[in-house]
């Protein structure tokens, strides 16, 4: 599988253990408490170490994102499908300094184009936490839409869905 993505100002790579120590600080801060986060640092370590392990064992996970000429990660993208998640998932995390510059959605479009072009999906959907205003606008910016009827990975969790893949004429 493809392992890096580049857009007009991104780089996505699989993600590294140069990744740690800023993966790590965004999972103990927080900002992260709507992704699982705002936990110790032996918890932060695993949800990085998780993130790894998700490209062994999917064969795809989350980028991580960089901006062009630069090794620095600045937040994680694409597609996430854990055991026990209902569906498949294009997810996002946009560490501290990095929001507000559309570099999510400049990522998120091109991991989407990849999981419907390179995996082959047909539908996707973004687990957002209630209150996450931020992650809801770059939903509905992506064109989601909430689907209420969708299985839930939690009982309070939003699931937007993707627009479908775009047929080829």
């Amino acid at each position: 599988m493809t392992e890096i993505l580049v857009t007009d100002r991104l780089n996505l790579r699989r993600p590294a253990a140069q990744d740690e120590d800023a993966t790590t600080a965004f999972y103990m801060s927080e900002r992260s408490k709507m992704a699982g986060g705002h936990v110790p640092r032996p918890a932060a370590w695993r949800h990085f170490a998780s993130t790894l392990g998700h490209w062994e064992v999917r064969g795809y996970g989350l980028w991580a994102i960089t901006q062009r000429g630069e090794e620095t990660i600045i937040g994680l993208v694409g597609p996430y499908y854990p055991d026990g998640w209902p569906e498949t998932e294009i997810g996002w995390l946009m560490f501290d300094g990095a929001e507000g510059k559309g570099y999510a959605f400049e990522a998120a479009k091109a991991a989407r184009d990849y999981c419907y072009g390179t995996l082959g999906w047909t539908t996707a959907v973004s687990y957002i936490a209630p209150g996450n205003t931020r992650s809801i606008a770059l939903a509905e910016r992506l064109d989601c839409t909430l689907d209420e009827a969708a299985a839930k990975p939690k009982p309070d969790t939003l699931v937007y869905r993707h627009p479908a893949p775009e047929t080829p004429q």
